[in-house]
């Protein structure tokens, strides 16, 4: 065994006497699987299905049940989209797929109506979640309480945390949430005896990861990871339900002359009839189908060309993954497929263009999440071989004097991770300290993420400079960040758990990283400018502060030199010259060396006066 990590005091297996499940809770169909002796296997319902489908029907009585019941009045799918977010980050998701909601019910978290009741997606997921766990506890005979779950690797805190609840509704104790990719690089790596670096390249219903992971004796390290929580299957089936409603059911050419037009045929009513002949088109050139009495044919020629913007995007992603990993195209040993989506001989057609590799589908891409949770479950509960190292999308920082962005926790940092940093008072007399915690790639607080703010208070009001406040981020297995402030001195202490209300909308998401890289130059340019700018301002501080205090001890001719200075240095802060602000900040220092020396002289003096020198 090369390694075990567990908390201070805790046994290295906290949960060993527990039965323990990995759940693949998914966009379109959500799995749970069981691992005994580090061999993973899908749990079926009674269906004999091995899914269970991310969807909750109304039926006529007015019941609701989970799966998708033919006939239902009503239904809701695709709720994984949803989850942690507010209506404002969610209205054209909400749009494109027929959620029926209440924006002023739903400003930060979204009710989504069915029949006479009003549920969240948390709800809607635990209901999910209690299926696949009935599902477990019949197969099993034993009750299920606990289970490691998978999610995006580019959901978010509140995503994360959103995931989490709806298993404590479902009466789940989440073990850990591990990243879908990670997960299904572990049932590889286990299963195949894998090692060197994968790409793992995950595009599900709803969501699209893709993670570049060094496996290596046991030890999973990823060291990339790139995304779009609002990219996926689904996003395959509307484009193309679109191009059915245009060509066959707004007044397009398959209709018949003498029959009534179509218009009443909506986008997401064709949603279905759309997905059936995406899964069509995976092994057939050409579908036909019959809807509402119209005579539909489409090649794959012709929907890959619908999706094909969709397909690059994908591939866009992974190559700037890839990048980001500070490695080429040709260290990548193997290229993973995970989701459904990932079926499609577009996307493994382009894979394979970039990467010089056929994709490996060992395993089946729609299995292999929830054996990865399972076996990490079995890990948990019984001990194994193997440690699981991810890492964090996004940076995590403070905002500092300047509105500037401090990085603690760097993009692709591996967690859970722990980081301290110490930070002083900018002012004479300061008694708090605003902890303003952000997220994001920019060089500024304005143009990245807030996630959290709070205060901290009881700072003894020092002499700038003096006082010193230690800020603690501790991110843990699940991406879940504790962030304190703790003045060195009092003890004084502040700790805030980031919860945001709502999530990163995905086109925000996509935004941060393409926007960073875009703006790199600029950014640092500007921060640098910035940096400069409060330079100068503590200087002119520091020194007003002097003449405030010991003024007295130089001629009205020197100290009108020393405030004729600061003028220059105030006009040289409103322009976007750093050298400029750089040299009069200079000059003010050797204007002010010899005020310096006599305040220094005088200290001592005051100091010593009436001392005997053993008394010194």
């Amino acid at each position: 065994m090369l390694l075990q990590i567990h908390e201070p005091g805790e046994s290295p297996l906290p949960h060993s006497d527990d039965v323990a499940v990995g759940i693949d809770l998914g966009t379109t169909n959500s799995l749970v699987a069981i691992s005994h002796d580090e061999m993973a296997e899908i749990i079926c319902g009674a269906d004999g299905k091995f899914y269970v489908e991310s969807v909750l029907s109304l039926l006529g009585d007015g019941s609701v049940v989970v799966g998708d019941v033919s006939g239902a009045a009503k239904k809701i799918s695709s709720v994984k989209r949803l989850m942690g977010l507010g209506y404002a980050e969610a209205k054209k998701t909400i749009s494109d797929f027929g959620f029926d909601v209440d924006p002023a019910k739903s400003e930060k978290v979204i009710r989504i109506k069915l029949g006479e009741k009003e549920l969240t997606p948390i709800e809607i997921s635990a209901e999910i979640l209690k299926a696949l766990k009935a599902n477990a506890e019949a197969a099993l005979g034993k009750t299920v309480s606990k289970a490691v779950i998978t999610v995006p690797a580019y959901f978010n805190d509140a995503q994360r945390q959103a995931t989490k609840d709806a298993a404590k509704i479902a009466g789940l104790e989440t073990l850990r949430l591990i990243n879908e990719p990670t997960a299904a690089a572990l049932a590889y790596g286990l299963d195949r005896g894998a090692e060197g670096v994968f790409a793992i390249f995950d595009l599900g219903g709803g969501t699209f990861d893709v993670s570049i992971l060094k496996m290596q004796m046991g030890v999973f390290k990823v060291i990339a990871t790139g995304g779009d929580t609002a990219l996926g299957g689904d996003d395959f089936d509307l484009a193309l339900a679109v191009m059915l409603k245009q060509k066959y059911f707004k007044n397009g050419s398959a209709i018949a002359s003498d029959q009534p037009p179509r218009n009443d045929v909506s986008v997401i009513q064709l949603k279905p009839l759309a997905r059936k002949i995406k899964e069509q088109l995976t092994f057939s050139e050409i579908v036909k189908e019959n809807f509402a009495g119209v005579e539909i044919e489409v090649t794959r020629a012709e929907y890959e060309a619908i999706i094909g913007d969709l397909a690059d995007k994908t591939i866009s992603i992974f190559e700037r993954t890839i990048k980001d990993s500070k490695l080429k195209k040709a260290n990548i040993d193997g290229v993973v497929l995970v989701g459904g989506a990932t079926r499609t001989p577009l996307i493994r057609a382009k894979i394979e263009s970039l990467t010089g590799k056929k994709p490996l589908i060992d395993i089946d891409p729609d299995k292999v999440v929830a054996m990865g949770a399972a076996i990490q479950a079995e890990a948990l509960t019984k001990g194994s071989n193997n440690l699981l190292l991810d890492v964090t999308p996004l940076s995590l920082g403070l905002e500092t004097y300047g509105g500037l962005m401090e990085v603690l926790v760097p993009r692709n940092t591996p967690i859970p991770v722990s980081i301290a940093q110490k930070f002083t008072t900018y002012e004479d007399g300061q008694s708090g300290m605003n902890v303003h915690v952000l997220q994001g790639e920019r060089e500024f607080a304005k143009d990245c993420r807030s996630l959290a703010k709070f205060d901290l208070k009881g700072i003894p009001p020092k002499a700038a400079g003096t006082a010193i406040v230690e800020v603690s981020f501790m991110l843990d297995a699940d991406g879940i960040l504790t962030v304190s402030a703790r003045e060195e001195t009092t003890g004084t202490e502040q700790v805030v758990e980031v919860r945001p209300s709502y999530g990163l909308g995905a086109e925000e998401m996509e935004k941060i990283l393409i926007t960073s890289i875009e703006q790199a130059k600029s950014d640092i340019m500007n921060r640098l400018l910035a940096e400069s700018r409060v330079e100068a301002d503590i200087a002119v501080k520091t020194i007003l502060g002097a003449l405030k205090k010991d003024g007295n001890l130089i001629s009205n001719d020197y100290k009108a030199r020393i405030e004729a200075q600061i003028e220059v240095i105030a006009e040289a802060v409103k322009g976007t010259s750093r050298d400029r602000i750089d040299v009069e900040v200079k000059q003010l220092d050797a204007i002010g060396a010899d005020f310096a020396d006599l305040r220094t002289s005088a200290a001592l003096s005051g100091y010593l006066s009436g001392k005997k020198v053993n008394e010194v």
